[in-house]
């Protein structure tokens, strides 16, 4: 009987390893003699095809950018003892000659003070590896149950040259963060960013204001948050958010002052480069953060990062326009931290323009 001739496919390669005669002779003719072939020849080039496309695949694997080698999250995200309600940077395969460490130094707050625009913009330094999450790790007493090793796994891969880094706005006002960090680390390097803290008290309100909208339950306009029987209300829990000098004292009783960089939240948001280029020297990091990573955004209102050819700004729910509030209340809170930042600026040696 006379040969025919196949198309050179994996089902028939499968065939003709196992029924060479009968395939030739059923198979029509398409494109590629092989069965002109010897038998020995045709298993020696499938077996090649094989291996060429196993080697492709291996070597597009390892070859690819972290963000593509990576495939899924290690952690859950919500609620308390997870990770808040970020996203989670996903894990698989680390980049070659990576691994994860403990951080190197923590943003320890304070929450709206401008602690996630610090983190992204430290992430411009080709020597930081930012964890992409809240942690709550040592303010949250589920998490900090879970050890240190826990804590660990949910840090982002690094390189042996680059430093780890991680924010947590609610480890500021936490009474046993301190000394947990400390028992992990005394020589921890603490960033804490600050700003005004009347600004602060606004936008905390208005977080919680938006946020309520959006879960449709009922809101309050601000006035009645800041004011109860016609007087202050200073157990609002935004007010009580920004009494810096409460809490700072309790993180001097476990870390010397030179162990804590007080960027000043408001400098950030005019002027960028300045608050950065202290934050490397502080975490003794080269300096790598210029002018150029910076872009202001009319849009906005406030500066974009641009890098790696790529241009980002912070997320919507980000420097969300404040209510307007009565000038009475306004003089109020203004009146009632006066002697509050006072305080804080003689236990930091510096001052702030806080009015």
């Amino acid at each position: 009987m006379p040969l025919q001739t196949a198309s050179l496919t994996v089902p028939l390669l499968c065939d003709l390893s196992r029924n060479f005669p009968q395939c030739c002779a059923t198979t029509p003719a398409i494109t590629i003699s092989i069965c002109w072939l010897p038998f020995s020849l045709l298993l020696s080039l499938s077996m090649a095809a094989l291996l060429g496309s196993v080697f492709l695949l291996v070597l597009q694997t390892y070859a690819a950018p972290p963000e593509f080698i990576q495939m899924w999250p290690s952690a859950p995200t919500l609620g308390p003892g997870y990770l808040g309600n970020e996203t989670v940077t996903p894990s698989l395969v680390p980049p070659p000659g990576t691994s994860k460490h403990l951080p190197h130094s923590i943003i320890i707050g304070v929450r709206k003070g401008g602690t996630r625009a610090l983190l992204e913009m430290l992430d411009i330094h080709p020597e930081v590896a930012a964890a992409a999450t809240e942690v709550h790790f040592f303010d949250w007493d589920e998490n900090y149950s879970k050890g240190l090793e826990w804590y660990r796994d949910l840090m982002p891969y690094s390189y042996p040259h680059q430093i780890t880094i991680e924010k947590t706005p609610g480890y500021f006002t936490s009474p046993s963060a301190p000394a947990r960090i400390r028992a992990m680390n005394s020589s921890m390097k603490l960033l804490l960013i600050l700003r005004d803290p009347v600004e602060r008290v606004i936008s905390d309100y208005t977080q919680v204001y938006f946020n309520r909208l959006e879960n449709h339950k009922p809101v309050h306009a601000i006035e009645d948050m800041l004011v109860k029987n016609g007087a202050l209300n200073t157990r609002y829990k935004a007010i009580q958010r920004s009494l810096y000098e409460m809490y700072m004292r309790n993180w001097l009783l476990h870390f010397p002052l030179e162990q804590i960089h007080i960027v000043d939240g408001d400098m950030l948001i005019y002027n960028p480069l300045s608050e950065l280029q202290k934050v490397e020297q502080f975490l003794e990091l080269p300096p790598r953060i210029v002018a150029t990573n910076f872009y202001f955004n009319q849009t906005k209102g406030f500066y974009c990062i641009r890098s790696d050819g790529r241009e980002r700004c912070l997320h919507e729910s980000k420097g969300r326009p404040h209510p307007p509030v009565n000038s009475t209340v306004l003089g109020q809170l203004r009146s009632y931290f006066r002697q509050h930042n006072h305080n804080f600026y003689q236990l930091v040696g510096r001052t702030f323009n806080w009015g």
